[in-house]
């Protein structure tokens, strides 16, 4: 029988911790114990796995005793508290906030692309989860910049409120409902309305114009593809979706590639689905990629202002590949090759 390990999920009511359960269970991931641990508020509330409903435990100093695996979706403040605790416990930690990811002793994976840095959570006992919009877009880049060597990226994105968790869908709901009832969709959570509208400006903005958010795809994109030469520009948007991120990416490579010789290297790519046929209407959309795991790309062309260009639309379910899913992927690597 295969061995099986004593896991916890730290955050496990919020919106990804609850993704994190459900791809544990649909993963067919090998657990012989299942730890749930959220805040205080939390506390005597059961969550449903594999047919048992599972107490939730409030967690503390003493969360992680005996555990092999902890998966943390409970902020960076969390984060920073308690994954030193689960590590020198005996854990190896995957988490998935801002915490750790760019912390040079901690490696920043995306399964699909750099796997092998995996055998590096034993330094710290931490492994990180890339934020939601860089993990699509590396997914994609990964097969192209093995080919052709990608020199530069410039992305716009379009993400969906889910990415400020529950909070942000409540906003968009309630906002389309006093809009729908002839009242003003007044913000509380964004700093404008979200209901019928976008804005660019995800995180807190930074010295040199960039948000944040913006911030975060340059230097883990650098971090997980391994080479800091790549140039990257974003825009990120924040966009009435509940699921799903969107990205419109432009790409600048040493070596020229026709759009097909890019529809087969990525046809070929582990995680990623091609949706290419314009004459068809056939191409990504949110509603297409929620609940999937896979990345999906389509509307792929050369661009028609530089030599060696590449546009591409590239969309993924944030909450899954974004987050959870690519936890437990990590999870399954480091089990099945380092445990």
């Amino acid at each position: 029988m295969a061995r099986q390990f004593k896991v916890a999920v730290c955050g496990a009511t919020g919106a990804v911790g609850n993704q994190m359960i459900q791809c544990l269970a649909e993963r067919d991931f090998p657990i012989s114990e299942l730890r749930l641990l959220a805040s205080e508020r939390s506390a005597g509330k059961k969550l449903s796995f594999q047919g048992q409903e599972v107490p939730v435990q409030v967690l503390d100093e003493n969360s992680f005793d005996g555990i092999e695996v902890a998966l943390f979706s409970a902020g960076a403040g969390v984060s920073k508290q308690f994954a030193p605790v689960a590590a020198a416990a005996g854990a190896v930690v995957v988490d998935n906030s801002s915490a750790w990811r760019m912390d040079p002793e901690v490696p920043l994976v995306v399964p699909e692309v750099n796997p092998q840095d995996i055998a590096g959570h034993t330094t710290k006992g931490i492994i990180a989860n890339p934020n939601c919009s860089t993990i699509q877009m590396v997914v994609a880049l990964k097969p192209i910049h093995d080919a052709a060597t990608i020199e530069r990226v410039v992305v716009s994105t379009y993400q969906a409120v889910s990415g400020t968790g529950q909070k942000g869908i409540n906003e968009l709901k309630r906002q389309l409902e006093a809009l729908h009832q002839g009242r003003p969709a007044e913000p509380e959570l964004y700093v404008h309305p979200i209901a019928m509208n976008l804005f660019p400006h995800i995180d807190v903005f930074q010295d040199n114009g960039y948000t944040k958010e913006e911030m975060k795809m340059v230097l883990e994109t650098q971090k997980i593809m391994g080479d800091d030469s790549i140039r990257v520009s974003a825009t990120c948007v924040r966009v009435p979706v509940v699921y799903s991120h969107s990205e419109a990416v432009n790409l600048t490579t040493a070596k020229k590639l026709t759009a097909d010789q890019v529809r087969e290297l990525l046809a070929q790519a582990p995680g990623v689905k091609v949706v290419d046929d314009p004459a068809g209407n056939q191409y990504p959309t949110p509603l297409m990629a929620a609940g999937a795991d896979e990345t999906l790309v389509g509307r792929i062309r050369e661009d028609i202002s530089q030599e060696r260009g590449i546009e591409m639309w590239v969309v993924a379910d944030n909450i899954r590949k974004g987050a959870a899913t690519n936890a437990v992927q990590i999870a399954e690597v480091l089990t099945a090759q380092y445990l």
